[in-house]
C-alpha cells in the first residue's frame, strides 16, 4: 500500500507546522486537502470535503479536535492524531486511534497513515 494519489485532509493550526507536513505528503504523492487552520473550517472540510484520510491536531488554538474526530468517525474516514501536548481525556476515542507525537519524522508520518489506511481497509472487508 501506498499514500500515493490518496487525498489527507490536513487539520494542523500552526502553519509551519502545517507547511512541513504538506511537503511530506507531497513527496509521498498524496493530495493535500487543506490545510485547516481553525476548528470551524476542520468541521465543514471533514463534513463535505472528499478525502481518504485525515491527520488532526489535537489542539487547536486552545481547543480540541475531537468534534472534527467524530465527524470523521460518522462518515467511516480513518484519521490519525498529531499531537505535542497529549491528549487531555481518557476517553476511548484517545486510546483507540494512532497518535503521533510532536515532533515526528516524516517516515513515522507515513507509517501511521499507512496503518490507519489498512486498519480501515481490513475493518470493511469483514
Amino acid at each position: 500500500m501506498t499514500l500515493r494519489g490518496k487525498r489527507i485532509l490536513v487539520v494542523e493550526d500552526e502553519m509551519l507546522v502545517a507547511m512541513n507536513i504538506e511537503d511530506s505528503l507531497l513527496d509521498f504523492g498524496a493530495v493535500v486537502v487543506g490545510p485547516a487552520l481553525r476548528l470551524e473550517n476542520a468541521l465543514e472540510l471533514a463534513g463535505q470535503a472528499q478525502f481518504d484520510i485525515a491527520i488532526l491536531d489535537v489542539n487547536l488554538h486552545g481547543g480540541r479536535s475531537y468534534p472534527v474526530a467524530e465527524v470523521l468517525q460518522a462518515r467511516g474516514v480513518p484519521f490519525i492524531f498529531a499531537t505535542g501536548y497529549g491528549h487531555t481525556d481518557d476517553g476511548e476515542m484517545s486510546n483507540s486511534v494512532t497518535t503521533l507525537t510532536k515532533p515526528f519524522r516524516s517516515e513515522d508520518l507515513e507509517q501511521a497513515l499507512l496503518g490507519a489506511l489498512r486498519d480501515a481497509a481490513s475493518r470493511n472487508v469483514l
